[in-house]
């Protein structure tokens, strides 16, 4: 029977549950458990797919096409179970269904509240989607305190009644601030978490205390006493080079062999060898390398978190130091290419959603064709190469997307009802309509074609990767744009959209339109960001000699 584990927060927010989590699941997967994890928000979005990322940070897409919360990136990147709709959802999701079902007159006339029927959904959802697992880690968003994680909270502590201490264990994660003037540690704020914890009825099991600096046994012991907490399950988070090196931490205060003591569970020690490798790999790397990233979401850290991930991962299975310099693409606008790109040794353009920045982004990858620089185009990233090898090489001065401009008259990309309607009238989206889930999401089979860059990264025929975009190439300009030397080295399933380009008379060009990001994990990397790290030491090695 599934065992439970319930992840909270306390004292501030963006202490790392989420790096925690997948940590501590990758432990209990390296002793031959299954497990999966859980994110529940408590924002009233039904999910995160129409916030600003300048706000929210990324929006991870699931296989089966679901807009979910950055942090089931971190899942599937330190697990290998694969994260589905079911592993995140909302207040706004779990109000939405109540309210419907209510409107249906499922509840038969009750008078609907939040006991027990919005924690009753909650529950329901939890339950359903550990099933299938030895161990569900479940991670409540939010910190304790907060008005809008209530009904959460109550939802977990009903779960413990429900199913037994034997199947449920509470971790709480917790800050232990370092005052530097005074030269010491406080537990105060951790002590007055528990207390916030305890008084919804919740006694936490196992308590992370994140620091900047070691945390001494007085201290734990301390903590301990005053949080009702067994010594031993107080384990100290201190601050790390690298993420990877959580995992050993947490091994090493043995939490796994806390996990499984609490649930009564038999199983073999952890086996790290490959989180070892990651981790050396990561902390001695014999390269390094510059990427410039060309983009327009750089006032928030997470905006391009798998992205960053991704170029990590590849810098790993590459022995390389991977220095990513941030470029908005509205100053290469305004300055030019040549001072700001001069000394990277590669250009990735990721995607992103409006005009802002666009032309910046169309400079940059016409910047990288000019100049023989490794250039790798991520969704929107695939539409400006497009665009640019439109306007300078195919005779297309005016090609643009449809979404940034009304009258040009080569729309190389496009709405697909665009050039389907029969009527040859431009069809354009309602602005006022829904905007979430109107993309095309998730993960969708891509064929390669032979003799490319693209089938040689890959070594496979098909593949299957995580879409997140509207506009696609027009498929009217795709000949001409052949014919002047594009090469489409990847379409749809159906064979009627491009998935892939790239240049043949160039060292490394290449531009996707799904998101390759989503899918590559440390201990496995994936083949274009490989690809694309490989090239960019490459052209470093050539312009050095």
């Amino acid at each position: 029977m599934t065992c439970y584990i319930f992840v909270t927060g306390g004292v501030v927010s963006s202490l790392g549950k989420g790096l925690a989590s997948a940590s501590l699941a990758a432990i209990l997967e390296a002793r031959g458990l299954n497990v999966t994890l859980m994110k529940l928000d408590p924002y009233i979005n039904v999910d995160p797919g129409t916030m600003s990322p300048f706000q929210h940070g990324e929006v991870f897409v699931t296989e089966d096409g679901a807009e979910t919360d950055l942090d089931l990136g971190y899942y599937e990147r330190f697990v290998r179970t694969k994260m589905t709709k079911q592993n995140n959802f909302t207040s706004g999701r779990i109000y939405a269904d109540v309210i419907k079902k209510e409107r249906r007159g499922d509840y038969l006339g009750a008078t609907v509240q939040v006991i027990p029927h919005i924690t009753n959904e909650i529950k329901s959802r939890v339950l359903a989607a550990g099933e299938d697992s030895d161990i569900a880690m479940v991670e409540i968003g939010g910190t304790v305190g907060d008005i809008e994680s209530q009904p959460f909270l109550e939802a977990i502590r009903q779960l413990r009644v429900e199913l037994g201490r034997q199947r449920t264990l509470y971790v709480h994660l917790t800050l232990v601030p370092y005052i530097s003037t005074a030269g010491e540690i406080k537990t105060k704020p951790t002590q007055h978490s528990v207390k916030e914890l305890r008084s919804v009825g919740i006694q936490p099991d196992i308590l992370l205390c994140r620091c900047q600096h070691a945390i001494d046994t007085s201290d734990c012991e301390k903590i301990a006493l005053f949080t009702n907490v067994e010594k031993q399950a107080v384990v100290p988070i201190i601050d790390a080079k690298s993420i990877y090196e959580v995992i050993f931490q947490l091994h090493d205060y043995q939490i796994d062999e806390l996990v499984c003591q609490h649930f009564n569970l038999k199983t073999a020690p952890a086996e790290l060898s490959e989180w070892q490798h990651v981790l050396d790999a990561h902390l001695h790397p014999q390269h390094e390398v510059t990427i410039a990233m060309v983009g327009k979401y750089f006032a928030t850290p997470d905006a391009y978190k798998s992205l960053n991930q991704a170029l990590t991962h590849a810098g790993i299975h590459t022995r390389a130091k991977v220095n990513i310099k941030c470029i908005d693409s509205e100053l290469l606008e305004q300055q030019g290419c040549d001072e700001i790109l001069r000394d990277c040794h590669a250009i990735l353009v990721p995607g992103g959603f409006g005009q802002r920045g666009v032309e910046g982004k169309i400079l940059a990858a016409q910047y990288a064709r000019q100049h023989g620089l490794p250039y790798f185009g991520i969704c929107l990233g695939l539409q400006v190469a497009v665009i640019a090898f439109a306007r300078f090489h195919a005779n297309m001065a005016d090609a643009n997307s449809s979404e940034f401009s009304n009258d040009t008259r080569h729309p190389v990309i496009a709405l697909v009802t665009e050039w389907q309607n029969k009527a040859g009238e431009i069809e354009k989206r309602d602005q006022h309509s829904d905007m979430g889930g109107t993309l095309r999401l998730g993960g969708q089979l891509c064929h390669l074609q032979q003799d490319t860059l693209a089938r040689k990264l890959y070594q496979r025929d098909q593949i299957i990767e995580r879409h997140r975009h509207r506009y696609e190439v027009n498929s009217d300009f795709v000949p001409p744009l052949e014919t002047a030397g594009l090469l489409v080295s990847g379409v749809s399933q159906d064979k009627q959209l491009v998935e892939m380009i790239e240049l043949p008379d160039h060292p490394w060009y290449v531009a996707c339109q799904f998101h390759p990001e989503f899918t590559s994990t440390p201990r496995e990397g994936h083949p274009l960001f490989i690809g694309f790290i490989k090239a960019a030491l490459a052209y470093q090695d050539k312009q050095e000699k």
